[in-house]
C-alpha cells in the first residue's frame, strides 16, 4: 500500500511512518525539517520537505495513494488546518482518481481527551462524546465531518496519554524529578492515566491501514486495557530518579493544565476485538525505570546537538 504520514517527524507520526514501512509498505513523510527529512530517509520513509498547510508539495500524490494519516502536533491552529485538510485531500481524490477507484483512506488523529474527566464510570471507543475536555472541544466535531465525509474513507484514531521514549507530555515531570525539582502534576489524589506507549500505538495504525476497507465511518480508542493510578505513577518516579518528596498536587491554571489533569477509566475495545490487536509494552509505572532511562538519553542527545548547532553558528 502507499501512505502519506502528515506529521512524519512527530512523536506519533514517526513511529508510524516507521512501522509502516516495516511492515513492507510505500511511505512517503511530510516533514517541516530538512534534518528530519534525512532522518526519514534512513529509515527507508520518502521525505517530502514542506508545509502540511501548502498542498502543493504532496497532492499531486493522491491519485494513486491508499491512505492518508494526519498526525499534526504543535501547530497552532490545528482545528481550522484539521478541516481544511480533509477538504483537500478529498477534492483533489474526487478530481483525480477514476470513478470506479475506491475512495482514498483518511485517518485522523484525535485523542481520548474528547471523552472527558470519567473519574466514576467506564468510557469506551461507542460512548457518546458528551462532555469533552474543554482545549479539545474542538475535535468531536471535526471527528464527525471526516467519519461522515462522502468523498473519503474516513476513521479516527484517539490515542489516550503517550509515554516512553522522550516521555510526550511527561516530559516536564521528568524534568522536575532530574534537575531537583517538585514532582507534581495536575489534579487531585486519586486520579488515573489512560496510556499508550508510541510503539504500541504505531502497531494499531498499521493493522488500522491494512483493514482500512472495513473500519470506514468508526473512531477507535488507543489505549491500554487497564488505567494506571496518578499516584502510583509520582511515587515510583521518586523512587526511580532519586528525587526528593513527597510528590504534589498542583491546582490546574489554564486549559492545558486542566486538560492534563483529566482522568479516565478507559476501556477500548474495538481495536482488539477489529484489529486483534493488544499493548505489548509494560505499562508507564510498571516499566518507568526503562522509561526514565530512555528519558535521560534523549535528553542527553538533545542538549548534544544543541551544543553541536551552537558551536557551528
Amino acid at each position: 500500500m502507499k501512505v502519506l504520514v502528515l506529521g512524519a517527524s512527530g512523536f506519533i507520526g514517526f513511529p508510524v511512518a516507521q512501522a509502516l514501512s516495516r511492515a513492507g509498505h510505500t511511505v512517503y513523510g511530510l516533514t517541516r525539517s530538512a534534518t528530519k527529512a534525512k532522518q526519514l530517509a534512513a529509515d527507508e520513509i520518502i521525505p517530502i520537505i514542506g508545509e502540511p498547510s501548502v498542498s502543493d508539495a504532496w497532492i499531486h500524490l493522491v491519485p494513486t495513494l491508499d491512505v492518508v494519516i494526519e498526525a499534526l502536533g504543535g501547530t497552532a491552529d490545528l482545528r481550522n488546518l484539521s478541516v481544511s485538510l480533509l477538504s483537500t485531500v478529498g477534492a483533489a481524490a474526487q478530481a483525480t482518481r477514476p470513478p470506479s477507484a475506491p475512495k482514498i483512506t483518511y485517518i485522523y488523529t484525535s485523542g481520548t481527551w474528547v471523552h472527558g474527566s470519567s473519574p466514576n464510570d467506564f468510557v469506551s471507543d461507542t460512548t457518546p462524546l458528551a462532555n469533552p475536555v474543554t482545549l479539545v472541544a474542538w475535535r468531536p466535531p471535526v471527528e464527525q465531518a471526516i467519519l461522515k465525509d462522502e468523498k473519503v474513507n474516513g476513521i479516527v484514531i484517539r490515542p489516550a496519554l503517550l509515554y516512553g521514549k522522550s516521555a510526550s507530555l511527561l516530559d516536564p515531570v521528568f524534568e522536575a524529578a532530574a534537575t531537583g525539582g517538585k514532582v507534581a502534576w495536575y489534579g487531585k489524589p486519586g486520579g488515573r492515566f489512560a496510556l499508550i506507549h508510541p510503539d504500541d500505538l504505531a502497531d494499531l495504525y498499521v493493522r488500522a491501514v491494512e483493514k482500512a476497507p472495513i473500519l470506514g465511518g468508526l473512531a477507535i480508542d488507543a489505549g491500554n486495557e487497564n488505567t494506571e493510578p496518578v499516584d502510583d505513577f509520582l511515587q515510583r518516579l521518586l523512587e526511580v530518579s532519586g528525587a526528593k518528596g513527597p510528590y504534589e498536587w498542583i491546582t490546574p491554571s489554564n486549559l492545558f493544565e486542566e486538560a492534563l489533569s483529566t482522568t479516565q477509566l478507559l476501556r477500548p475495545y474495538l481495536a482488539k476485538s477489529l484489529l486483534g490487536w493488544s499493548q505489548k509494552k509494560p505499562g508507564l509505572t510498571e516499566g518507568l525505570p526503562l522509561y526514565y532511562a530512555a528519558w535521560q538519553a534523549s535528553r542527553d542527545g538533545k542538549e548534544k546537538g544543541e551544543r553541536l548547532f551552537a558551536a557551528k553558528h
